[in-house]
Protein backbone atom coordinates (compact mmCIF):
# COMPACT_ATOMS: atom_id res chain seq x y z
CA UNK A 1 0.00 0.00 0.00
CA UNK A 2 1.38 3.38 -0.97
CA UNK A 3 1.62 6.04 1.74
CA UNK A 4 0.36 9.48 0.91
CA UNK A 5 2.86 12.29 1.17
CA UNK A 6 2.53 14.46 4.26
CA UNK A 7 3.48 18.03 5.01
CA UNK A 8 4.02 19.33 8.53
CA UNK A 9 1.44 22.05 9.23
CA UNK A 10 2.01 22.61 12.92
CA UNK A 11 2.72 21.30 16.36
CA UNK A 12 0.72 20.81 19.53
CA UNK A 13 1.47 23.42 22.19
CA UNK A 14 -1.15 22.36 24.74
CA UNK A 15 -3.74 19.66 25.36
CA UNK A 16 -6.93 20.05 27.36
CA UNK A 17 -7.65 16.47 28.44
CA UNK A 18 -11.07 17.16 30.00
CA UNK A 19 -12.50 18.46 26.72
CA UNK A 20 -10.21 16.60 24.28
CA UNK A 21 -8.91 19.72 22.55
CA UNK A 22 -5.39 20.27 21.24
CA UNK A 23 -3.95 23.75 20.78
CA UNK A 24 -2.00 23.65 17.52
CA UNK A 25 0.51 26.30 16.46
CA UNK A 26 0.17 26.43 12.68
CA UNK A 27 3.69 26.70 11.24
CA UNK A 28 3.33 25.89 7.56
CA UNK A 29 0.62 25.59 4.98
CA UNK A 30 -2.96 25.99 6.12
CA UNK A 31 -5.38 23.86 8.07
CA UNK A 32 -9.10 23.79 7.45
CA UNK A 33 -12.13 21.89 8.67
CA UNK A 34 -12.43 18.63 6.75
CA UNK A 35 -8.67 18.16 6.35
CA UNK A 36 -7.31 14.79 7.37
CA UNK A 37 -4.42 15.23 9.80
CA UNK A 38 -1.83 12.82 11.14
CA UNK A 39 -0.70 13.64 14.67
CA UNK A 40 2.58 12.01 15.58
CA UNK A 41 4.80 12.19 18.62
CA UNK A 42 6.66 10.19 21.23
CA UNK A 43 3.56 8.19 22.25
CA UNK A 44 1.06 9.57 19.74
CA UNK A 45 0.33 8.31 16.23
CA UNK A 46 -3.15 8.59 14.73
CA UNK A 47 -5.05 10.04 11.79
CA UNK A 48 -8.34 11.91 12.01
CA UNK A 49 -10.45 14.44 10.15
CA UNK A 50 -10.55 18.00 11.52
CA UNK A 51 -14.19 18.59 12.49
CA UNK A 52 -13.80 22.26 13.39
CA UNK A 53 -11.14 24.85 14.15
CA UNK A 54 -11.50 27.52 16.81
CA UNK A 55 -9.65 30.67 17.79
CA UNK A 56 -10.75 32.24 21.07
CA UNK A 57 -13.92 30.05 21.09
CA UNK A 58 -14.95 31.27 17.61
CA UNK A 59 -15.14 28.82 14.69
CA UNK A 60 -12.93 29.75 11.75
CA UNK A 61 -12.74 28.20 8.28
CA UNK A 62 -8.99 28.25 7.68
CA UNK A 63 -6.01 28.47 10.04
CA UNK A 64 -2.94 30.17 8.58
CA UNK A 65 0.71 30.04 9.68
CA UNK A 66 1.32 32.02 12.85
CA UNK A 67 -2.08 31.23 14.37
CA UNK A 68 -2.66 29.08 17.44
CA UNK A 69 -5.92 27.19 17.03
CA UNK A 70 -7.95 24.66 18.97
CA UNK A 71 -9.02 21.42 17.34
CA UNK A 72 -11.00 18.56 18.87
CA UNK A 73 -8.90 15.39 18.90
CA UNK A 74 -10.08 11.80 19.09
CA UNK A 75 -7.13 10.60 21.16
CA UNK A 76 -4.90 12.21 23.78
CA UNK A 77 -1.97 14.22 22.41
CA UNK A 78 1.06 15.80 24.04
CA UNK A 79 2.84 19.12 23.73
CA UNK A 80 5.35 19.06 20.85
CA UNK A 81 3.49 16.33 18.93
CA UNK A 82 3.72 17.20 15.25
CA UNK A 83 0.69 17.73 13.04
CA UNK A 84 0.87 16.64 9.39
CA UNK A 85 -1.60 17.01 6.55
CA UNK A 86 -1.79 14.81 3.45
CA UNK A 87 -0.72 16.66 0.30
Amino acid sequence: MERTEEMQVGKVSHYFSKIGVAVVEVTGGSLKAGDEVHIKGHTTDFVQKVASIQVEHENIEVAEPGQSVGIKVEEPVRANDLVYKSV
